[in-house]
């Protein structure tokens, strides 16, 4: 049997052997995981997802809490409650939201703050809840087998035809990641349909998903910035989405808005609001190398809430650049009292005690950091100070570590292995 015949009956016995019955819309889709896998992959995934993405929310948990307490209401009526459903807010100025495999669901503070009841929250969670009833993570990753498959035919071919088959393996590859970076145009279309359909089923107003989507449109129209281009990408606004929307509510019996209660819950994040975009605003100076402007802005955000660790992040980042490491220490160390659940305030007060030669107290941050979010960066680093304590095992497990991430301190790591 010839190579591609052996593909091809691979991918159809795969095809006749995982289609299974859609929870949510009752068809026939390509699913290679199961329900035990699919849980496995959201806990997995969940807690790096969240600190990679700026962690919890956590100046006023009872935000969460309220949350938390909506998106229950909504996943008791959906097609999977049975579901390990959890939900959290980040502390992020994105305007997204996202759910993974097993009902993980993901609010941004960025996004709470461009809605105007509870209804319109309900739409936002009942349409991740789908992604998660729907299986369409499972649907994502299953293709992606089916793409791997033909990834590993595409670089037999090529190695056949001519020397240079690993490019041209890394480069189907890469394609491939892209497309599936994010849910399908039939997928969104789904969880429209049905997250109205939960919002109505747990007593919602059903138009409030119409406003989103113009929301959204709204926000969408002469937008460069490339955070709003990550949220636009996955969840794409169209003036059709919300004329589906509408066409959808019309039909439906009108429900509740909570406007009270949401106005309630999102208080504090709105008297913060100022200090928020001061804090972004001091972030876009300090990549102009604006230091000056930078602290002062920072300073702003911290005068405006003080507790949230994000802001002394922001102005501990301003006074290393500066040079004041020992302001700068002493600024993430507010971070990490503030925000101790955080990998980032660790990190970053790690590096800079690195530089202040406070070997210990580094290598203790560092270590930390970990607990919470693997990165190059601390591993390169507790290469670095294994080293210098002559203990080169240690050390070559963490560069070894480095050397699989990408940039310059992976290249730098994979120079060290080299050198011991």
């Amino acid at each position: 049997m010839s190579f591609q015949k052996l593909i091809f009956t691979i991918v159809l016995a795969g095809f006749l052997t995982a289609c299974a019955s859609n929870p949510v819309t009752g068809k026939r889709d390509m699913v290679f995981i199961s329900t035990d896998q699919e849980i496995a992959i959201g806990e997995q995934n969940y807690l790096p997802a969240q600190q990679q993405q700026g962690g919890q929310y956590t100046v006023d948990p009872g935000l969460t809490r309220y949350v938390a307490t909506v998106g229950a209401k909504l996943a008791a009526v959906s097609d999977r409650p049975e579901l390990p459903y959890e939900f959290v807010v980040l502390n992020n100025d994105v305007p997204n939201a996202w759910a993974m495999p097993g009902g993980k669901i993901a609010l941004n503070r960025g996004l709470l703050v461009h809605l105007e009841d509870e209804a319109q929250l309900a739409a936002v969670i009942g349409h991740e809840i789908v992604h998660a009833a729907a299986r369409h993570g499972a649907q994502q990753q299953s293709q992606s087998i089916l793409l791997n498959i033909g990834l590993a035919a595409t670089a037999i071919a090529a190695q056949k035809q001519n020397k240079y088959g690993g490019a041209a393996v890394l480069a189907a590859g890469v394609g491939a990641q892209a497309w599936m970076a994010r849910y399908s145009r039939s997928n969104e279309t789904e969880s429209d349909r049905y997250g109205i359909e939960y919002m109505v089923r747990a007593g919602y107003e059903p138009r409030a998903a119409v406003e989103l989507q113009q929301t959204f449109v709204k926000l969408s129209e002469g937008r460069s910035s490339r955070w709003f281009d990550e949220f636009f990408a996955s969840h794409p606004p169209s003036q059709s989405r919300v004329d589906a929307n509408r066409a959808q509510a019309e039909s439906l019996p009108s429900g509740a808005r909570n406007k009270a209660a949401f106005d309630r819950a999102m208080a504090q994040l709105r008297r913060d609001s100022e200090a928020y975009k001061a804090n972004a605003d001091a972030m876009q100076a300090l990549q102009k190398d604006d230091l000056s402007g930078a602290l002062a802005l920072a300073n702003k955000a911290i005068a405006g809430q003080s507790k949230e660790g994000l802001f002394w992040q922001t102005k501990g980042q301003v006074l290393q650049k500066q040079g004041d490491k020992k302001g700068a220490e002493a600024a993430f160390a507010k971070t990490i009292s503030h925000s101790p659940g955080l990998f980032s305030g660790h990190l970053y007060r790690g590096l800079v005690r690195t530089e202040r030669g406070n070997n210990r107290g580094a290598e203790s941050d560092l270590l930390n950091s970990r607990k919470y979010l693997g990165t190059v960066t601390a591993s390169y680093h507790l290469g670095e100070l294994a080293r210098a304590k002559g203990d080169k095992t240690a050390a070559r497990i963490y560069y070894s570590e480095a050397a699989q991430g990408e940039g310059d301190l992976a290249k730098s790591a994979q120079e060290r292995l080299q050198q011991l």
